[in-house]
């Protein structure tokens, strides 16, 4: 049982420094934001051991990106940048681990060697993760961001933060998909 418990954390560590160094790996977008292989490794994890390590594992990816200075904070009071950092890199890392809903669904069509099936899942689970992070930046963007806005804040938010969310979505999608199709055993935390 402690093995078990010892593998899970060594595992959760490992993808969370693999999102983190997978994050310098990115696209940045003219105007902000990037396109990165981030959520792969927090996905992957929250297929192979469920909601509650993908979660952890995505807060970690946002802890290491806050200790180690890698992040963007707006210029307002420091309990402000507090309330942001948590919102834009904690929470919005964190909800990416809810992709792990999918996970008996993926494992049961694997299980029935249904591929088409099992793609659903996955993109189904990338598209969870990539919506509830969207809206995390959407909030983030409206409560912090609203100075930059031109016109309504709340769609100057939904476009700014979409233009690099969608490609995310569908990078994740895509890296996913072809990863866990080619090797499924790597969502089964026994083999």
């Amino acid at each position: 049982m402690r093995n078990k418990k010892v593998l899970l954390m060594m595992e959760i560590a490992i993808f969370a420094a693999l999102g983190f160094v997978l994050d310098f790996i990115s696209f940045k977008m003219p105007q902000g934001g990037s396109v990165s292989l981030v959520m792969i490794p927090i996905v992957l994890i929250a297929f192979r051991r469920g909601v509650g390590a993908g979660v952890l594992t995505g807060l970690l990816v946002g802890l290491l990106q806050i200790v180690s200075g890698f992040i963007s904070v707006t210029p307002l009071s420091f309990g402000f940048v507090v309330m942001q950092v948590i919102l834009d890199y904690l929470l919005a890392y964190g909800v990416v681990g809810l992709a792990g809903v999918m996970r008996a669904k993926y494992l049961h069509h694997a299980e029935s060697k249904q591929t088409r099936k099992m793609l659903i899942a996955i993109v189904s689970g990338v598209l969870i993760a990539s919506v509830l992070r969207y809206i995390v930046h959407v909030v983030t963007g409206i409560l912090f961001f609203g100075m930059f806005a031109e016109g309504n804040v709340v769609i100057y938010s939904a476009v700014y933060n979409a233009t690099y969310m969608i490609p995310v979505f569908l990078l994740a999608a895509f890296v996913c998909s072809a990863l866990f199709a080619a090797a499924p055993k790597l969502v089964n935390a026994e083999a």
